[in-house]
């Protein structure tokens, strides 16, 4: 699969004509005789090849003035695998977006967090996307506007509000323009959500007054259920495994079949609460503000790398003789990521060396010191993990670990709450890697490890880590780091992957789903 897939009319037509899911979020099919757009596997008989148009995202058919397809959802579609194993600026700006950054600080926020001018930005997504930075978050308020209208009973001015909307007029006018429904349509024709699932709210009397115009300006509070859905296959063994294994008391938990985590979000905190499905994600989402709902579906599936795709990842492994078997045995693995990078450094460095039981002790004391309370009705969680500024300001003597380490986690916390460097989805791969070895105590597999699953870099490979080793001297692979590396060439650009298939030959609990 390759970046501009939209401008092979052939492959398109193919991929339409066969219903191919692996195909959605690539590329989106606008028909011009009915001025609908579609994903590629619309259960509808498929329109002739010469009403076709493609686009590469939803906000270029929107702004070529096509709706969206009542049956398909192509709002709902999984998003590109392109933002997940780029580091370009298009890729890094997507990823901002997704995030809700434009929503709370213009284009000019963005531009700011890329380093970039407006002008640049808005160029560059222009001409791979066909949208600009406002026209992709616009269509991302109406994907959520869309969600709380079909599965809560907030009324509709809350929902504008929620959904990023700056008047009840552009919410209003935005809905009908994108799915050719009015709000109150949509809610009509939406089935209708359990009592269970509908969101928890305030007694009228608790609600603050507003004025009669204009959206709320008071947080909205919820709990909402959704799915998240992904491009099969996926092998939720590793994924939900590593983390419930190695989950922090106060912050992680595995109940009910679920994992559940807290989330420090832009508004607000939130719960999470993720469980496995045949053909999705069912997420329950509690937020002290449902502003932060796209944010949090954004880190959520970016947690569980959900717009990966498995089948380019897995026919690229397979070419190798040795992980051909482990690819056919268990296909679809993904790599667990995070929903805080800042969180996972400070952990990476509180689990060098020692074991996974240790690391969640020391960070469960870390916790319990100075994270911030959270009640949680549904649950056993209590804190957000600490933020790096509170991290900082800590007495380093009340660390109980050795002295150079409690060094390498002291320069950390400094540089991440002063801003010497920046972890996040905007981060650029090659010159983070460079920040972080020169930190004291940062060495190839802290780096790595931060890499793959912070930072999100597909191809980050781990060639000194003892599960790794363990894995190539049962495989018959080589053994030093320098001759390993070598032969993992061949797996670029996906040797984060390839990490998951070797750890899955141990018995380690971080390679099965808890029961």
């Amino acid at each position: 699969m390759q970046n501009g897939m939209h401008t092979d009319r052939d492959r398109c037509v193919r991929a339409v004509r066969s219903k191919d899911a692996r195909f959605d979020g690539w590329f989106f099919t606008a028909v011009l005789t009915t001025g609908i757009y579609c994903r590629p596997s619309c259960p509808a008989v498929p329109p002739k090849p010469e009403n076709m148009v493609f686009h590469p995202s939803a906000a270029a058919c929107q702004q070529a003035g096509f709706r969206a397809c009542k049956r398909c959802r192509p709002d709902t579609s999984p998003g590109s695998p392109e933002w997940n194993h780029r580091a370009d600026l298009v890729a890094r700006a997507m990823r901002l977006i997704a995030d809700g950054v434009v929503d709370r600080d213009g284009v000019p926020g963005l531009a700011a967090r890329l380093g970039y001018s407006t002008r640049q930005i808005e160029r560059q997504l222009l001409a791979e996307l066909g949208a600009g930075p406002l026209a992709l978050a616009r269509a991302q308020r109406a994907q959520t506007a869309r969600l709380l209208i079909e599965t809560t009973a907030l009324p509709m001015a809350e929902i504008a509000f929620a959904a990023g909307f700056s008047s009840i007029r552009s919410f209003n006018d935005t809905v009908r323009e994108v799915f050719a429904l009015s709000p109150s349509a949509l809610r009509t024709r939406a089935p209708r959500p359990a009592a269970a699932d509908l969101p928890s709210r305030p007694a009228a009397a608790d609600l603050p007054r507003r004025p009669a115009a204009g959206p709320p300006r008071a947080a909205v509070p919820g709990t909402l259920s959704l799915r998240l859905p992904f491009r099969a296959p996926l092998n939720p063994d590793n994924l939900f495994g590593h983390l419930a294994a190695t989950a922090v008391p106060g912050v992680e938990e595995w109940r009910d079949g679920a994992y559940r985590r807290t989330l420090r979000l832009p508004h607000g905190p939130g719960i999470a609460a993720l469980t496995p499905r045949p053909d999705h994600v069912a997420c329950r989402l509690t937020l002290a503000d449902l502003r932060d709902l796209p944010v949090a579906i954004s880190r959520c599936r970016r947690l569980l790398d959900l717009d990966a795709d498995p089948v380019a990842v897995d026919d690229q492994l397979r070419t190798d003789p040795v992980l051909a078997p482990l690819v056919d045995k268990a296909p679809g693995r993904r790599v667990p990521r995070t929903v805080d990078e800042a969180e996972f450094a400070v952990r990476a460095v509180l689990g060098q060396q020692v074991s996974t039981a240790a690391a969640r002790t020391h960070a469960a004391r870390l916790v319990t010191a100075h994270g911030e309370p959270v009640d949680d009705p549904e649950g056993g969680l209590t804190h957000l993990f600490p933020a790096p500024e509170a991290l900082a300001a800590l007495d380093p003597e009340s660390l109980a670990m050795p002295r150079t380490r409690r060094a390498t986690f002291t320069t950390l916390v400094r540089e991440l709450a002063g801003g010497g460097i920046r972890l996040g989805v905007e981060s650029d791969w090659q010159e983070t890697r460079a920040r972080l070895l020169a930190l004291p105590g940062f060495g190839p597999w802290t780096v790595d490890v931060i890499a793959m699953r912070a930072l999100g870099d597909p191809d980050a490979f781990l060639p000194t880590d003892l599960g790794i080793r363990r894995a190539a001297a049962e495989l018959g692979l080589p053994a030093t780091p320098a001759a390993l590396t070598a032969r993992a060439a061949a797996w670029q650009p996906w040797r984060a992957y390839a990490v998951q298939y070797l750890w899955a030959t141990d018995s380690h609990p971080i390679n099965f789903l808890p029961v």
